[in-house]
Parts: C-alpha cells; structure tokens; sequence
C-alpha cells in the first residue's frame, strides 16, 4: 500500500478538514506529501479535540505520513521558499486564496505543467465551511424528530468537508493522469459547496423537492424510502434494524416470526413488501409496531445470533468510548497500528482505509513534529547549503 504512489511528491499548504485530507489520502497511498505551515503552525495547529497538554489530537491525525516544513509566509524569502518547492515539485494541494502569492498562474508561469489542486469554500472565492455549507442545502431541516418544528438540528460530522476531501485527492490523481497524456498542467478547483450542493443533486434530493414542490419531513430515526429504524430488546439493548434488501427482509421477518402478521397488513393494504423497500417505508406504520413487539420480547444475545444467521442487518449503538475497544471497530481491526506521536500520547493509529485484496496492511505513519523536516526539504529539494540555512533561520525565515 505505501507504494501505490511511489515516486509522487505533493506540496501541501492548507488547513482544517478538507485540504489535509486530501492531503492524509494520497500519503497513505505512498506519495510523498510535504505540508508547509507557518512557524508556529497554521490555524488548525492547535485545534480541538486536544491532548491534556494542549497538543491537537486532530493535527495529529490528519497529519500522519506527512513531512513538515515551517516558514514565516509572512516574510517575502518565507513566501518564495513555498512557490520555489511548488515549482521544484509540480503538483500543489491548499486552500489558500485564489489570488496573491499562491495563485496558479505566476505560479505555472515559472513552470507550466504545475497541477494544482485548490480546495475553496465556494466557486466565486468566497468563503465557506461544512456547517455553513449544511446549513445551506437544507440539511439541518430534515434532520431529527418529526416534532421538532422548525428548529434545524447541525450534523456533528463534517461530512462535507471529508467529501471535498477525498474528492480533491482524486482530482488530483486526474489532472495527473491528464497531464502524462497530455504534457499539461493546469489548477483544478474543487468548491465545497459545490461538492455539498451536487451530492444531494446526485442522490436525487433536489430532483424530489423540485418535483413535489415539498420539503422532506423529518423523520427522526426512520430510513427515508427503507425499512430501517433503531428497537429496543428484552434487556434493553438499542439496535439499528435494516431491511434494503429482499434477504435482509425475509431474513428480519423470519428471525421475528412474523409472517403471518406481516402477511395479513400485505392482505389487508393489497402489497406486497418482499422485493420492495419503498412499500416497506411507506407502510412502516403497520410494520414498525409489529417489530418493536417482537423485539421487545427477545433478549440481544438471542436475537443477534438469529439476525446473523438469517442474513439480516443490523447495528448495535454504542458510545465511542466503546468503540475504541470494540475489537471489529479498532482495537483488532488490521488498519489500525501503533505510531511515534509529537503528542506523546500512545493510541490506535488508522493507516489507509483500502488495502489490496493479497496484500498486508502497511502500519499506519506517525505525524511529523512541526518543522521536523525543513533542512532535510529544502536541501533536497532545493539545493540549498548548510550556510544558507543557517542564514534563513538566523533571520527567522526557517524553524
């Protein structure tokens, strides 16, 4: 896995969710990923959630694999050490603005087949982040219960920034692509909120409402257009209960023993919910009774067992304290590993998320010390001597 990429080196100059991201991506797939931050480190350096001594457990992790170069931007030898490993380099991934000192064009103009890769808020340059983004394409309003009002309900995770994350590593990879057919560079840009806006088109969410002329509902815990809602067992477990799937329904029918309950709502509605979801959901308000009473008589190590054997699906709900020791979750799971990290502290660390089928999983890389890697960088990368970086970093320009 860490050769996958061997022999791309990738200037990073970003900060948050999403550039990093993309960034973390393409070096666990063994590209050479080379973050440049300002000395002290950039805006997200020192972000939640933090070690007990104030290290950013969150830089840490979106860091892994990575070198570290750390130069003051804001002095002008600082801002030409970044547009010099840009153009010794050839591929650039950030999220700096559009325009100034990191603008495509001066950039390609020193050398034109440059890729750059340039996550932004919105296509116009504006700014914009994952909450604000939600916020707009109507995603809090649909979200929670269905006697909530008007009240929107923010996601905890920032699933457009991991999107635009993961979209722009494969941007990157196919500008690649294009320039080894074509000799060209260029600087393709990914806008958040085009990733947000385009998502929903691509699931058919606009599609619906411009249809119908309605919002969605919210549906608390429900499925939209599924049968799949959380039940509690005899002993007071809470699972995730799923039926997509023609097997996985026969399967949760089976596992309940309610075919002829189920049977005489299809006799009396004149359905039939074997090999059709969307009957499922909208008839859950017959099916979802007879399940919670069915559940709620069995206890979950009867009933899990059941469930697996049947082929259904289901979800157990747990907190994340126990998921960091569910062993299918982390704590076996071959992705995980143990690294040197600048925070001292000792925890699973994650490697990549995909493997090849007939190959080991490579042990996850540690984070770099902020500015561990800038004599080696600029050395190599750069030519620069002993003496000259001795000479930038009595003038502050280097850490």
């Amino acid at each position: 896995m860490t050769a996958l990429l061997a022999g791309l080196t990738v200037i990073e100059a970003s900060s948050f969710v999403a550039s990093p991201t993309a960034g973390l991506y393409l070096a666990q797939m063994g590209a050479e990923v080379i973050r440049v931050d300002q000395l002290s480190g950039g805006p997200d350096f020192r972000r939640w959630p933090q070690s007990p001594a104030g290290d950013s457990l969150y830089w840490e992790n979106l860091n892994r694999a990575k070198a570290s170069v750390a130069l003051d931007l804001g002095q002008p030898a600082g801002r030409e050490l970044l547009q010099a490993l840009v153009v010794a380099t050839g591929q650039f991934l950030t999220n700096f603005p559009a325009t100034g000192f990191l603008a495509h064009a001066p950039l390609a103009a020193r050398r034109p087949d440059l890729v750059t890769v340039r996550v932004m808020g919105r296509a116009d340059g504006g700014p914009a982040l994952d909450y604000t983004v939600n916020a707009a394409v109507g995603i809090p309003q649909i979200t929670g219960p269905a006697d909530l009002g008007d009240a929107p309900v923010n996601h905890v995770l920032p699933a457009w920034d991991l999107l635009t994350g993961a979209y722009a590593a494969f941007a990157m990879l196919a500008a690649l692509r294009h320039r080894d057919a074509t000799g060209q560079g260029g600087e393709m840009r990914v806008p958040l909120q085009d990733v947000a806006t385009g998502t929903i088109a691509n699931l058919g969410m606009l599609a619906e409402v411009l249809t119908t002329g309605a919002n969605r509902p919210r549906i608390g815990n429900d499925v939209f257009g599924a049968f799949g809602r959380d039940f509690v067992t005899a002993d007071g477990k809470r699972l995730m209960l799923m039926a997509i799937t023609p097997r996985q329904w026969t399967g949760l029918v089976a596992v309940l023993g309610l075919g002829d309950q189920v049977a005489a709502v299809e006799a009396a509605r004149g359905v039939s919910f074997a090999r059709d979801e969307g009957l499922r959901y909208a008839h859950r308000d017959a099916l979802y009774p007879l399940v919670e009473a069915a559940v709620a008589t069995m206890t979950a190590d009867r009933l899990i067992p059941a469930l697996e054997a049947a082929g259904a699906c289901w979800g157990g709900y747990q907190t994340m304290i126990e998921a960091a020791a569910d062993p299918a979750l982390v704590t076996a799971n071959p992705m995980f590993g143990t690294a040197a990290n600048p925070s001292g502290l000792d925890y699973p660390a994650a490697g990549a998320f995909g493997a090849m089928a007939d190959a080991p999983r490579a042990a996850p890389r540690p984070a770099p010390v902020l500015g561990a890697d800038t004599d080696t960088v600029l050395a190599t990368r750069l030519g620069l001597s002993g003496r000259e970086l001795a000479d930038l970093r009595e003038k502050g320009v280097i850490g």
